[in-house]
């Protein structure tokens, strides 16, 4: 009789999510080594090629696809169980607080992996301006908070740096036209910054919508009326860095910045803290981004 291994499952989805196995032994803090033994002893045990290893970069084969749908549920149940049965001491509600446009891809995983961990703890999800948590922190509203900032400050943690990216539909043509139509909030901590690289560039520009609503913003970006800014790697899938070969100017980098992730804050709290940073790695000055599984 064989029986899978969930420590071997759970390296295969780590590598599937990370899409690779450096991210991989990052995100599971092991060796490298150790994980790629992991992925053969489970090739090994069901005499199947799971990853395809002949590009640049590391795919999963059909039967890789195929498994990886068990792998998810597997882990899951497996995390589920053991929250339930050893973490009984751990209840209650943790507040955290997140700008809209660094929900995704990171916080979905974050909050997932909590879940399993404290089962019995409720996580709040709050999602607005960063000026506006930090009031909300600054009043004891949440316990923790990201922040998108142009540079780091008191009290806080810089956990990512990324450039901001213009973004538009994917094969659109609304940054080739003048004046070029912008679709950003009012209270955008981006939007003082676009414009300015815009003037700068002698780019004529125009406001296609004036609004607050994350999803109008988005919706008219998709149709293709506008262009957008956003942190690398935090566009929607249905949105796309625009190449424009230089003919709009470079955006300035960004800091992630996390607030209340210092030690002494209760073991849940500083769990959660772990679990967003594991989430926006800086190694080498390169940006390890989450995928979404």
């Amino acid at each position: 009789m064989r029986n899978l291994d969930i420590t071997t499952l759970r390296s295969f989805v780590a590598v599937a999510d990370n899409g690779g196995v450096t991210r991989a032994a990052g995100f599971l803090h092991l060796t490298q080594s150790a994980v790629s033994m992991q992925l053969k002893r489970l090739e090994e045990l069901l005499g199947l090629e799971l990853l395809d290893r002949s590009g640049r970069t590391i795919a999963l084969t059909a039967s890789g696809e195929q498994l990886l749908a068990y792998a998810r549920r597997m882990v899951a149940l497996n995390d589920e169980v053991i929250g339930r049965l050893t973490d009984q001491a751990f209840e209650g509600e943790v507040v955290l607080g997140v700008p809209h446009d660094i929900v995704y891809p990171a916080i979905p995983r974050v909050l997932q992996r909590f879940n399993a961990e404290f089962p019995r703890v409720k996580v709040q999800l709050v999602s607005s301006y960063s000026l506006q948590l930090k009031e909300m922190f600054r009043r004891g509203e949440c316990d923790l908070i990201l922040t998108t900032e142009a540079s780091g400050g008191g009290g806080c943690e810089t956990v990512a740096e990324l450039p901001l990216r213009w973004i538009g539909a994917p094969g659109g043509t609304a940054w080739r036209k003048r004046p070029v139509r912008l679709a950003v909030g009012r209270r955008c901590l981006f939007r003082p910054q676009v414009i300015a690289a815009l003037d700068a560039a002698g780019i004529p520009w125009e406001l296609a919508v004036e609004t607050e609503n994350d999803r109008t913003i988005e919706a008219t970006v998709a149709a293709d009326l506008a262009i957008h800014a956003m942190l690398e790697g935090t566009e929607a899938a249905h949105l796309e860095q625009i190449d424009s070969g230089g003919a709009l100017p470079e955006l300035p980098v960004h800091k992630i910045n996390l607030y209340g992730g210092e030690k002494g804050r209760g073991a849940v709290v500083e769990a959660l803290a772990d679990l967003v940073r594991q989430n926006f790695l800086l190694v080498g000055g390169t940006q390890l981004k989450a995928v979404a599984g």
